[in-house]
């Protein structure tokens, strides 16, 4: 994978996981963060956070899930 795919991927997708990005390329998270630092240096990606329900049932889980990208600008 090369930043043109992922960047391609975001445009397609507008608002996505980290972890649904790392699935789609088959790499781990943590090899796709530097690869969306650049796209958010660049002032093309936001990183968004999620946020943990309060019942309890997602205080444990993975916080990939949490971790949302939005490409910010047209192509």
């Amino acid at each position: 994978m090369i930043l043109t795919d992922l960047k391609q991927y975001l445009i397609e997708n507008k608002r996505v996981p980290l972890i649904d990005i790392a699935h789609h390329f088959d790499v781990t998270p943590d090899a796709l963060t530097g690869m969306l630092e650049h796209w958010i240096r660049k002032g093309k990606v936001r990183k968004l956070e999620g946020s943990r329900c309060n019942k309890g049932c997602c205080s444990q889980g993975d916080p990939t899930l949490l971790q949302i990208y939005e490409w910010k600008e047209a192509s």
